[in-house]
């Protein structure tokens, strides 16, 4: 998953060659076939915008998720079991703490 903001026929990603060799052997790497698809495109997105919407689809289409594609970033949090989140309802939650000082010494 990427963002090609020149158009070019020949831009296919700038994900890391060493991920990519490991999932290919040496005889599957003499022949395969790459495909680009474009997802969304504007005239008028900024590079922010660009940069939102990139990050969305490689966290919606799971690109992120080692097991499954090459993106790094947004950085991959894997889910909890359903179980696991009803047994911990407030676990990863932050809570706000006061202290109160009664002033007594």
């Amino acid at each position: 998953m990427g963002q090609d903001v020149t158009d070019s026929i020949n831009y296919f990603g700038s994900a890391s060659s060493e991920l990519i060799a490991k999932d290919f052997t040496r005889e599957q790497r003499r022949d395969f076939t790459i495909r680009k698809e474009v997802l969304w495109e504007s005239e008028t997105a900024t590079n922010a915008e660009v940069n939102r919407k990139e990050a969305e689809f490689i966290v919606a289409l799971g690109a992120n998720n080692p097991a499954l594609g090459y993106n790094r970033w947004p950085k991959f949090k894997e889910a909890k079991p359903i179980a696991q989140q009803v047994a911990e309802p407030d676990a990863g939650k932050r809570r706000a703490s006061s202290r109160s000082d009664s002033g007594a010494g």
